[in-house]
């Protein structure tokens, strides 16, 4: 999806209820240490009348076709549910909306198998600057903030009259239609837009009740950013306790099973050796992962 055709060139949130989408191409670097490793996914920002949604399309369509198989594994028992990820699972997790018209902004994260729901407590402040260019299609200008951690440098268009943008972004006038951090790790850039009827919004997934996938749905949990870092140093210290809380918290006739392959392809059966095993391995992806967004909200 790297050649998009600008579809419309004008946007309306009208009584016909209608969505824009706006596609961003998110590049990101997950390893300060490889900056080689230059990771791309695409993004929907959707915007309708009461606010608007920020997530990731491969995600989504995989939580999707995974939760649709679920389904049919539920309704058909056989003693146990198989989860295999058959689409591109997406490699951003993480969710953004916000409320108009006072911009009330939650970010979505999922640790484990618990999903939280973090209230943003301080809105970005812009320095608008003078210079202008053209990004893409549009009449672009320049505006700059400190936000999360890091130093971001934006560019916005009036030609899009919405005061949003990717991720936790917004408050200029005019949709920020490029935005990145002055290290070069983190880029947002619109590369293309539809409009589309209210009732093609996509909806969030549930799991069927008693039903727990780690990173798909999982109990929602509302929390300051404080208690969030919290969580998170609680899971960086030992990320598989909830797992491990699952299996001693089972007292269903039906046992739950669980085998783990090392990376030369040996399988593991023993639950102790494999949790061993899970850890280290979740472990080494967290020290992989260290170039997060938002710093400020994993220190």
């Amino acid at each position: 999806m790297k050649n998009y055709i600008l579809l419309f060139l004008f946007f309306t949130i009208s009584a016909h209820a209608q969505i824009n989408r706006f596609f961003y191409e998110y590049k990101f670097i997950p390893d300060s240490n490889n900056k080689t490793d230059v990771k791309n996914e695409m993004m929907y920002l959707d915007i309708n009348k009461n606010g608007s949604n920020y997530y990731s399309r491969d995600k989504y369509v995989s939580d999707s076709t995974n939760l649709v198989e679920m389904n049919k594994q539920i309704r058909s028992f056989s003693g146990s549910i198989n989860v295999n990820r058959k689409e591109k699972p997406g490699t951003v997790s993480f969710k953004v909306t916000k409320t108009y018209p006072d911009f009330t902004t939650y970010l979505f994260r999922n640790i484990s198998s618990d999903r939280y729901k973090i209230k943003e407590d301080q809105k970005p402040e812009w320095k608008i600057l003078p210079e202008k260019q053209k990004i893409g299609e549009y009449n672009a200008q320049k505006a700059t903030t400190s936000f999360g951690g890091r130093e971001w440098v934006a560019w916005f268009s009036t030609d899009i009259p919405f005061q949003d943008g990717p991720y936790k972004f917004y408050g200029l006038p005019g949709l920020i239609v490029k935005i990145e951090d002055t290290t070069g790790s983190h880029i947002m850039t619109l590369v293309g837009n539809k409009t589309l009827p209210e009732s093609a919004e996509e909806k969030e997934l549930e799991l069927p009740q008693n039903i727990r996938v780690f990173g798909v749905g999982g109990k929602e949990l509302e929390v300051t950013e404080d208690q969030f870092r919290k969580a998170w140093k609680a899971y960086v210290n030992d990320p598989t306790k909830n797992m491990r809380e699952m299996m001693m918290g089972n007292t269903d006739n039906n046992k739950i099973t669980f085998k783990v392959k090392t990376q030369d392809g040996k399988e593991i059966s023993d639950p102790n050796q494999a949790f061993r095993e899970m850890e280290k391995r979740m472990k080494e992806s967290l020290a992989k992962n260290n170039n997060p967004i938002e710093p400020d909200l994993v220190k």
